[in-house]
């Protein structure tokens, strides 16, 4: 099963409420299962430079089924995969991109998220993964 439009829509309302709340205005991709777009938003503001980045998020974290950070673990130096981050056409490795899973663990999509601080990316995407995950219950 993929995300459904509603969860889509419930991510992107949670993360945008997640960056007003601390003041960053972000570029958020919601992603389905097969890691085709779902749905994008870029809040007034956010840097357009980020919104590639920010779909790169979530394509790397449908594609893995895992946080982009993690996959960004085995990339690094003395990793188990260096060179990881240049496959499928180029990922991103860094927080701010979450799988979107339903209540048994299957994977339904995933979120990117970017504009403010690695910090900041994760955790308004942290917020648009719960508020989806939310819906599967």
């Amino acid at each position: 099963m993929s995300i459904t439009q509603a969860q889509a829509d419930a991510a992107i309302a949670a993360a945008r409420k997640a960056a007003i709340g601390i003041g960053v205005p972000m570029n958020i991709a919601v992603f389905d299962d097969s890691a085709n777009l779902k749905i994008f938003a870029r809040m007034d503001g956010a840097l357009l430079g980020s919104a590639d980045i920010a779909l790169g998020k979530g394509r790397t974290a449908a594609l893995f089924g895992m946080n982009t950070e993690a996959i960004g673990e085995f990339c690094k130096p003395g990793g188990t995969s260096p060179g990881l981050e240049n496959t499928n056409g180029g990922l991103v490795v860094f927080a701010g991109g979450i799988p979107i899973r339903d209540a048994s663990g299957a994977l339904l999509g995933a979120v990117g998220v970017s504009g403010g601080a690695v910090a900041q990316d994760f955790q308004v995407a942290q917020a648009a993964a719960v508020a989806a995950q939310a819906l599967t219950n």
